[in-house]
């Protein structure tokens, strides 16, 4: 299996690798996990293909590694395996994983997880039609990864989705509360929607605390902003798992008010393991992984009034809030990551 993003830095794919990764060994399957490694491997069974290089992608900035001794590891790590199969995450990513289709030793299976637009796709589109046709079985998470996919490169896709581990979520110490807590965690960036969360804050009453984890390019600024230098907010950095798990699980909503670029809301399934209460952007993304009004409380992208309104409901309605935790709880079943990996040991036995 390989990655084109860090390991060692937070991501949604790296967070699907390496739990997929332990599903599937705990299913039999023999796993080995290339990818590059900002320092050391944040797991057993990876083979670290050098430091990442921050790369401008879908309105973010990934951590690739398209750089020759990253390449130059991997050609040498596929041609001393004996690999059966090799699944690789965004294949078309400049990389390891476009240097793995190139070289292909084996079947490949590609999962494509971005959504919105690409310009790799758009620029080297020949190039990436010819990458394409290497991959014997094609895998989107979501709509979304399918009509981006789609309309860039064309092809066809076998529907998979992403996967949280319930277990891990539901069994996290809560973190200790001084009040009604919303959570919100990812990078500080404009499409994340943070400026819009702490806008909504400012109409909330002074009860109401807001944990902000992550870091990015926009930390800063909205620190020094006058919404931001709030004193109800508690500026967290960046969590490990271990902490996020506890995050999720003691506050009394997990808020993501993102405004575009979202293709899977895996987080809100994390947050629905971990039973907390959910409140989001209405975003396609997230919209096919929480029903409005039964999973998650959904508003408009960048209407700071509504986000502040649906908080606000949930946060001071006991039975609102339960009733969106025991939705989120049956729902989040259908999304284990055990199951998808005996998804996909199922298209891989197809390959083999």
């Amino acid at each position: 299996m390989i990655s084109p993003y860090s390991l060692t830095l937070p991501g949604g794919v790296q967070t699907q690798i390496l739990g997929l990764a332990a599903s599937l060994r705990r299913a039999g399957v023999d796993v080995r996990v290339l990818g590059p490694c900002d320092g050391p491997p944040p797991a057993v069974g990876i083979t670290p293909l050098g430091n990442s290089v921050p790369t401008a992608a879908n309105g973010s900035i990934a951590p690739l590694a398209p750089d020759v001794p990253a390449q130059l590891r991997t050609m040498r790590a596929l041609w001393e395996e004996n690999f059966d199969v090799l699944h690789l995450h965004e294949p078309i990513a400049p990389g390891p994983t476009m240097t793995a289709t190139l070289i292909k030793p084996c079947p490949i299976v590609g999962t494509f997880h971005a959504a919105g637009s690409s310009a790799a796709y758009r620029y080297i589109n020949r190039g990436c039609r010819y990458l394409l046709s290497r991959i014997d079985l094609k895998c989107a998470v979501s709509q979304a990864a399918e009509d981006m996919a789609h309309e860039m490169i064309g092809g066809t896709y076998e529907r998979v989705f992403n996967g949280v581990d319930i277990d891990y979520y539901g069994t996290a110490k809560p973190h200790p509360t001084l009040g009604p807590t919303i959570f919100f965690v990812g990078r500080h960036e404009k499409r994340k929607g943070l400026e819009v969360l702490l806008d909504a804050m400012s109409q909330l009453p002074p009860a109401v605390r807001l944990w902000v984890g992550g870091d990015g390019p926009e930390t800063a600024r909205l620190q020094r902003s006058t919404a931001g230098a709030d004193p109800r907010i508690e500026w967290l950095g960046r969590l490990d798992e271990t902490e996020k798990a506890s995050r999720l699980r003691g506050a009394d909503i997990f808020c993501a008010p993102s405004l575009h670029g979202e293709s899977f809301g895996v987080v809100l399934l994390e947050a629905m393991a971990a039973e907390t209460a959910i409140v989001a952007s209405a975003l396609d993304g997230y919209s096919r992984v929480a029903e409005q009004g039964i999973h998650a409380e959904l508003v408009p992208p960048g209407d700071a009034s509504a986000l502040a309104a649906a908080l606000g409901t949930v946060l001071f309605d006991a039975g609102r809030a339960s009733h969106l935790v025991r939705a989120g709880i049956e729902r989040v079943e259908q999304f284990s990551m055990d199951r998808l990996a005996r998804r996909y040991i199922d298209i891989y036995e197809r390959l083999g």
